[in-house]
């Protein structure tokens, strides 16, 4: 695939929009024609990333807006997620495996860390009051170049 093709999804931040944010960004990447791992990966990423941005980011308010952009070069695909939430106080303590703000409900601490594992490339952009940018990048092994 040659060019350049780019994507945006605005949603409201409800937990039943996660799925909604999956599904879109992996018809978005399937032009790349991955492999059931490659999209897992990349699915697994975008629901912790969203799932975040709901829980954390809003504190599960429906009222916030969740963004995604998505952008294609070539075999690689780079999505962002963002909200405008009430951002990171530490991101080095929050970016640590386990760790979490809300044991009350039972989360894992481990949505950092699948993120990073399951993506090329992972940045992380938090202000307090401002909200939250997550940038993930994946290379596809194009089953269409292994043919080709």
């Amino acid at each position: 695939m040659n060019g350049r093709n780019e994507m945006t999804l605005t949603f409201s931040a409800r937990s039943e929009n996660e799925a909604f944010a999956r599904v879109a960004v992996a018809a978005f990447v399937s032009q790349l024609d991955p492999t059931l791992e490659e999209l897992n990966d990349l699915k697994t990423a975008i629901s912790e990333a969203v799932t975040n941005a709901i829980i954390h980011g809003y504190d599960s308010d429906p009222s916030g807006m969740v963004t995604i952009e998505g952008l294609i070069e070539g075999d690689t695909v780079t999505i962002i997620v963002k909200d405008q939430g009430r951002g990171i106080e530490d991101l080095d303590l929050a970016r640590q495996p386990l760790y979490t703000s809300k044991p009350e409900m039972e989360r894992s601490g481990m949505g950092f860390t699948i993120m990073e594992n399951f993506m090329d490339d992972f940045d992380v952009h938090s202000q307090p009051g401002n909200g939250t940018s997550i940038a993930m990048t994946k290379r596809i092994e194009s089953k269409k170049a292994l043919f080709n």
